[in-house]
């Protein structure tokens, strides 16, 4: 196994994705933004793109007060090979105006801190937070969730990758 279940990789979302007009199956790209490495050798480089999908969609309504979207990627593509995958995104982070404090809260804190500090009202520096598990991120009441493209997600392998296949 090249890359292990549980690896973390920064990826940057190629183009916009929100929570009122997405629907399930729709299809997206992000592309790596560090090389991994595993010593000297890279593994994943910098740039490859990972393809995922809209899982499950809530669009704010009267009733339903709180957007959210479910991502999931099933699709990394290393030096022009494409190699099935399963991984979730753990949290996301707007990719405009992360500063000072929203930086620190977002800089691979435990939700309970994200969360802690949208209500703390550090505003408009977290897109969305984590709720649960499986990638689903939520907007703050009353907003749907708006990924702007270059939006930067955080994305955990939920299986591992043989690159010799």
């Amino acid at each position: 196994m090249d890359v292990p279940v549980g690896t973390e990789l920064d990826v940057r979302l190629q183009q916009s994705l929100s929570s009122a007009t997405a629907a399930v199956e729709d299809r997206f790209e992000a592309t790596t933004l560090v090389d991994l490495k595993e010593g000297d050798r890279v593994i994943i480089p910098a740039g490859s793109v990972m393809r995922g999908v809209v899982s499950a969609v809530t669009k704010t309504t009267r009733l339903e007060r709180k957007g959210s979207l479910t991502l999931a990627f099933d699709q990394v593509r290393i030096n022009g090979r494409e190699y099935p995958i399963r991984a979730t995104v753990t949290q996301a982070i707007e990719s405009e105006g992360v500063k000072g404090e929203a930086g620190k809260i977002g800089a691979g804190a435990g939700v309970g801190m994200i969360i802690g500090g949208i209500l703390g009202g550090v505003k408009g520096a977290l897109a969305g937070i984590l709720i649960g598990g499986g990638g689903t991120i939520a907007a703050t009441e009353g907003k749907d969730v708006e990924l702007a493209a270059g939006t930067v997600l955080p994305v955990r392998l939920d299986s591992g990758l043989n690159l010799r296949q």
